[in-house]
């Protein structure tokens, strides 16, 4: 999928500050995937997927790039000022987005943790919706799609299969290639390996070294999952790797 770099609404992410930030010990900046990002900064294509165990620092990295970009913690798309609990960390304030010339400033940050709140807001807006009259899959899958026709720019979602079934994933997969097709640039992160196979991806593998690139053959995600279905009843028995 050639897409040229003019027309990326995010190129590169780097700190304002690294040396200084190199020298902050709280968190997030002890993550290795956070100190290695303020050393080396980070560069994306048009979708990027973002994968690694709990705790590596993944929805923190996607939410700071969502916050730099101008988008709610929250989520919604640039602009929205939904808020209810604030526990965003401050690493969005420390960095510094390089966008495309000739990108779109738009963009839509979906996180699951955060959907109920989100529809709330949304209810109580100017917005128009019967989101919580349906199903969380249903309701994702349907606000995505909702929003496609209008945000051709940034879309960043965080483990958006949270909410969805094998089939809410497949379908899910094959909105975000109209989004991409659309001219769009995406950002996962994500748990799920159906979302790891997007065709032409770059993957980024999160962990305790930090970040690196890989292929979805190599990734730990797809050994553990081979490994369950070698032994499905027999997996969680074993000792924690």
């Amino acid at each position: 999928m050639d897409f040229s770099q003019m027309f990326l609404p995010v190129r590169r992410v780097e700190a304002i500050d690294p040396d200084a930030l190199l020298r902050n010990q709280q968190w997030p900046f002890v993550l290795p995937v956070v100190r290695q990002l303020l050393h080396e900064g980070l560069d994306f294509g048009q979708v990027t997927i973002i994968v690694g165990e709990n705790g590596t620092g993944k929805s923190t990295l996607v939410e700071a790039l969502a916050m730099a970009y101008g988008m709610n913690a929250e989520g919604g798309s640039t602009g929205a000022m939904n808020a209810t609990r604030p526990s965003e960390s401050e690493l969005w304030q420390q960095l510094k987005l390089e966008r495309g010339a000739a990108a779109s400033r738009k963009g839509f940050f979906l996180r699951a943790e955060t959907m109920h709140n989100f529809y709330t807001y949304l209810e109580e807006s100017r917005f128009q919706t019967r989101l919580h009259e349906r199903s969380h899959g249903e309701s994702f899958l349907d606000l995505v799609e909702e929003r496609v026709p209008f945000i051709q720019g940034l879309w960043i979602l965080d483990e958006p299969e949270s909410a969805l079934s094998l089939a809410g994933c497949a379908r899910l997969m094959k909105l975000l290639r109209t989004i991409a097709d659309g001219g769009s640039q995406i950002i996962i992160s994500t748990h799920s390996p159906m979302l790891a196979t997007f065709p032409e991806a770059q993957i980024l593998e999160v962990g305790a070294w930090g970040l690196r690139e890989s292929q979805f053959e190599h990734l730990q995600l797809v050994r553990q999952w081979q490994e369950f279905f070698d032994n499905p009843h027999g997996y969680w028995l074993r000792d924690s790797d």
